[in-house]
């Protein structure tokens, strides 16, 4: 155990405007994207974490060519069937569940076995969820413990079209049997819970052959065989999950303001800032454009006088279901008793957040009472922390690392916090901006 940081002072009210750094989802699934499609494919603010660096690797294994550099990558891409499989092939996916179930996909083809691999964490995840789905395709796999890491794909030369009904609301898996559709002759038709739908813009982009159809409760994506992608040029926009550590912290804060530039504000993954302004925060999107299907904008956040406490709809879970470990932290200084429930998802992440996310109130001195799937939380507007409290051990989950800075800056103590090596697999630069916001 490594990577001590402690923090002693509360930060002081600002009035600033940061730049975070990309979109993780969509340079995942631009890695992905272009390291299929036909010609030079160029990224601009391509994020350079361990977790997009992985995808690099694992596509460099199947002999596309990468050029990286500190604000530019390009894919040479060779087309869908321009992947070169080898024997013996071992692709590790590090800490990245994105990258583990979505590579998948495009993998159910390939005539020698595949082992995937991932670090301690991945390797605790569920990977069940998404190979049954593709085992429907005709492909085959074994499993650690039939559902854990590491795991070998034994791909199929006669693939069969699926019908698949997602109902986790996991865009990873709804992704992944995507991928496998594009691969397969036939028309294959997902019925998924509605969940973040990067994949499927990008899909729409391209003019892939891909439908959705919009229900009341689910999507019903119909997606047929690929035969070429296009290349893809691509400026990525900044990361809505990155921007949610400052959103909470001036919401945490007194008279101060904060605008953050260029951030993707896709309706399905800005449930953050549907529950924040539920809970009184005062919050506007400028310059909004739509950018190659996402929508994109400028996000302007001021600090709310008083924070009401929230009774959460299950129907923002999916949309913010990796910022819940930072909203927590909002409803622990709201004024009453905030109720979370359904959050089953929460537990399937780097770490079980839920539990990690009462651990920390707790030692934070806040009421909580909690189910597997629930919690309420019990509000403190007044509280102002003396305390020394310690957070190690938390499988090197980045966002219990950066939820834990937020709190120490917003309500004091000493806090001791350890493995900040942790925020290199999703965002990097996350202490360099907080010290701008220092200054």
């Amino acid at each position: 155990m490594s990577g001590l940081i402690v923090l002693k002072e509360k930060i002081k009210n600002f009035n600033k405007k940061i730049t975070v750094s990309g979109d993780k989802s969509i340079s995942i699934r631009w890695v992905l994207f272009s390291s299929l499609s036909e010609g030079v494919s160029k990224a601009k603010n391509l994020l350079m974490s361990e977790d997009v660096l992985a995808a690099v690797k694992a596509v460099r294994k199947f002999g596309i060519k990468v050029s990286l550099k500190k604000n530019e990558c390009k894919i040479y891409g060779k087309g869908m069937n321009g992947y070169q499989y080898k024997k013996k092939i071992t692709i590790n996916a590090m800490n990245s569940g994105t990258l583990g179930r979505l590579l998948l996909g495009f993998l159910i083809d390939t005539p020698y076995p595949i082992k995937l691999i991932g670090d301690k964490s991945l390797s605790k995840r569920d990977f069940k969820r998404v190979t049954d789905p593709l085992s429907k395709f005709g492909v085959k796999f074994k499993l650690k413990k039939n559902k854990n890491l590491p795991l070998t794909i034994f791909g199929s030369k006669v693939l069969k079209p699926v019908n698949f009904k997602e109902e986790k609301g996991s865009a990873q898996c709804k992704s992944s049997v995507i991928f496998g559709g594009m691969k397969t002759d036939g028309t294959s038709i997902i019925k998924a819970k509605k969940s973040r739908n990067h994949t499927e813009l990008l899909c729409k982009y391209l003019n892939l052959p891909i439908s959705i159809e919009t229900k009341k409760n689910y999507d019903e994506i119909k997606v047929s065989k690929v035969n070429k992608i296009k290349k893809l040029n691509y400026n990525i926009p900044s990361d809505i999950s990155s921007s949610a550590f400052f959103l909470v912290l001036v919401s945490l804060l007194n008279n101060s303001i904060l605008v953050i530039k260029n951030v993707n504000v896709n309706p399905s993954r800005i449930g953050i800032i549907t529950i924040l302004k539920k809970m009184g925060i005062k919050i506007s999107f400028n310059n909004q454009k739509i950018y190659k299907g996402e929508k994109i904008a400028d996000i302007k956040i001021k600090s709310p006088k008083i924070i009401k406490p929230i009774n959460c709809h299950p129907s923002l879970n999916s949309g913010a279901i990796d910022e819940f470990l930072v909203i927590f932290l909002v409803a622990a200084k709201a004024n009453g008793v905030s109720y979370f429930k359904n959050l089953d998802e929460l537990n399937q992440k780097e770490s079980p957040r839920l539990k990690w996310g009462e651990y920390i109130l707790n030692q934070m001195g806040i009421k909580t009472i909690s189910t597997k799937n629930s919690i309420k939380i019990f509000g403190n507007p007044k509280l102002n922390l003396k305390k020394k409290i310690t957070i190690k051990n938390y499988l090197k989950d980045h966002r219990v690392f950066m939820t834990c800075v937020i709190a120490a800056l917003s309500f004091g103590g000493e806090w001791k916090i350890y493995d900040k090596d942790s925020i290199r697999t999703s965002f990097p630069e996350f202490l360099n901006i907080i010290q701008k916001l220092k200054k």
